[in-house]
């Protein structure tokens, strides 16, 4: 499995996730790649255990700071030691870290930047899905439309978005798109049925990638960037939309 380093010292690596990979381990990913495994074995985790340090989350998530939806491409964090990882937790859970998301969403997006603002939590008749629920926990997206497009097989409209989330709760930008009725393309889980089936017949994957990542370095503590472009087969769908 090839997962290309966008960035490496001796404290972390940054890399280029691409879609379709697991990022951590669990019942469900047996004889499945996974980014977890490969972390561990980049960076031999599993020779660094012993039976106390087990418990500590990051030899159970292989170094892996936060998480990425299997179909979702673009960067993701991985610590190198215990130290780091707590660092850069840290760093996400007092929402010190700023995430970019690119993706095409169904219809035209109005107004062109804006909020959504909604309490996400797991549906109670769905394991999988998430949704905007009474009691959910708080979480916020800001976006700015970057393009319009208009799709040439349905003549439908298309937004090109720039998302920029607040807070990271499991779906979030997926469930939030969906809660303003402008779904993310292809997305199996929360654009319905019929049009998924559809989306997907065109492009077999969700359209959204982490593009961007800004953190302070876990050690010296300067102010890094680091970004990660749209994915060739991303590219090549969006060009084959016509631009409004």
């Amino acid at each position: 499995m090839k997962i290309p380093v966008i960035y490496e010292d001796d404290d972390f690596m940054v890399v280029n996730k691409p879609a379709g990979i697991t990022v951590n381990k669990s019942e469900t990913t047996v004889n499945q790649d996974t980014v977890q495994e490969w972390a561990e074995e980049k960076l031999e985790i599993k020779n660094q255990k012993s039976n106390e340090e087990e418990a500590h989350d990051f030899y159970k998530r292989g170094g892996i700071v936060h998480r990425l939806d299997k179909e979702t491409s673009g960067i993701l964090l991985i610590a190198k030691n215990p130290q780091v990882f707590e660092n850069l937790q840290k760093q996400f859970k007092e929402r010190f870290v700023k995430k970019v998301y690119l993706s095409l969403a169904h219809g035209k997006i109005v107004p062109e930047e804006g909020e959504i603002n909604v309490p996400v939590g797991r549906l109670p008749w769905s394991r999988k899905q998430f949704g905007i629920l009474p009691g959910g926990r708080e979480s916020k997206t800001l976006y700015k439309v970057i393009e319009y497009f208009e799709n040439p097989r349905t003549k439908e409209i298309l937004s090109l978005v720039e998302l920029y989330p607040h807070s990271g709760r499991t779906h979030q930008i997926r469930v939030h798109l969906k809660y303003i009725n402008h779904p993310v393309f292809s997305d199996f889980l929360y654009a319905g049925r019929k049009t998924s089936k559809k989306d997907r017949k065109v492009l077999p994957r969700v359209f959204l990638h982490a593009a961007k990542i800004m953190i302070n370095h876990p050690i010296k503590g300067e102010s890094m960037s680091f970004e990660s472009p749209l994915t060739d087969e991303l590219k090549s769908f969006i060009s084959s939309m016509k631009k409004i």
